[in-house]
């Protein structure tokens, strides 16, 4: 796999930068998404989140509906649905209403995490308990709604029943990697937040893996965060926003994302300076050029077929610009 072969999407989770309203916010991502199609990004995911100030992206399907009206030809999807927050009957309804809507657009990533804490994991009714078995059961469930087959079934998804809406698989350890190659379904790996066990899952899902009709071949997407910019220096300003919001996490503080700032070591301790380190480490932030050496690098030790650059930055111009960035560092355009 070269640079060039590689295919490129976006994972957006809807941050709420200080001083902006939720309206904001959600029209920021809509101008995203349309700027990604103008730049041939093949999907624009969303994924659920819970009960945190940062992220708007909580009514995953709704948010996707408001993607797809503004766009015209790009993916959009999810990155995904926590499934046992929900009934699988409700989700293949949403995602066929969505899919008849938008048809051949929309694309179903389901992952077992709650995207949450602990306590709003029990406001949405999760059992902590089942999980590992409800999860791969949901998914068959889920394949069984969208069948021609299920037409004599005594529960039926209507809409969503007879539709052609991939289903791919999210993990960030190596549990699902397992389910993954299990199904025959495609494979995307949370990167962005928990690189420590993304060689390894790959290894195990390609090794693994049993075709499917529809998937033949393996298909492995890697999210991992991108930002780029006109310098490294100014990327790497930029990137303080999302140094922020990761020791945030660490301390447990929820605030929405933070302008930038000129120097970490006032914000951090040294150990949440490792810790965000460590959890970023996969990050690729720096100028074209930079970039597009990171980017060869990343290709040459992870086999994916598919990355999904997420770019968590406090302007919005910014962010867009980066996303050209990225582009043309793929491309390696100079």
């Amino acid at each position: 796999m070269t640079l060039q072969d590689l295919k490129y999407s976006v994972l957006d989770l809807a941050y709420i930068a200080q001083g902006n309203t939720i309206k904001q916010t959600l029209n920021n991502s809509l101008d995203l998404a349309r700027h990604l199609e103008s730049l041939d990004y093949t999907r624009f995911w969303l994924a659920e989140h819970h009960n945190m100030v940062s992220i708007a992206s909580s009514a995953t399907s709704v948010l996707i509906g408001y993607i797809a009206e503004g766009t015209e030809k790009i993916r959009v999807g999810s990155g995904g649905v926590m499934l046992p927050n929900h009934s699988s009957l409700i989700i293949a309804e949403q995602f066929g209403t969505l899919e008849s809507l938008y048809p051949g657009r929309i694309d179903l990533g389901v992952g077992r995490a709650p995207g949450t804490d602990g306590y709003t994991a029990m406001a949405l009714g999760r059992n902590p308990q089942i999980i590992n078995e409800q999860f791969p059961r949901q998914i068959s469930e889920l394949q069984t709604y969208f069948s021609e087959e299920n037409k004599t079934g005594q529960v039926r998804a209507i809409p969503g029943e007879g539709l052609d809406i991939p289903v791919y698989i999210l993990g960030s350890s190596t549990d699902s990697a397992w389910l993954a190659s299990e199904l025959g379904l495609p494979y995307a790996f949370a990167g962005h937040f928990a690189p420590d066990q993304m060689s390894m899952a790959f290894k195990i899902y390609r090794e693994n893996y049993k075709p499917s009709e529809r998937f033949p071949e393996p298909y492995i997407i890697a999210a991992t965060n991108v930002i780029a910019a006109d310098t490294d220096e100014e990327a790497e300003y930029l990137a303080t926003t999302l140094y922020q919001a990761f020791v945030n996490l660490v301390r447990n503080d929820r605030k929405p994302a933070q302008p930038p700032v000129e120097d970490m070591d006032t914000i951090w301790s040294p150990m949440e300076a490792m810790q965000v380190r460590r959890m970023l480490s996969l990050s690729i932030i720096g100028s074209k050029a930079t970039v597009h050496r990171k980017l060869e690098d990343f290709v040459e030790v992870y086999p994916i077929d598919e990355l999904m650059a997420v770019c968590n930055v406090y302007d919005h111009k910014a962010r867009l610009k980066s996303y050209e960035i990225l582009k043309d560092a793929i491309l390696n355009k100079q």
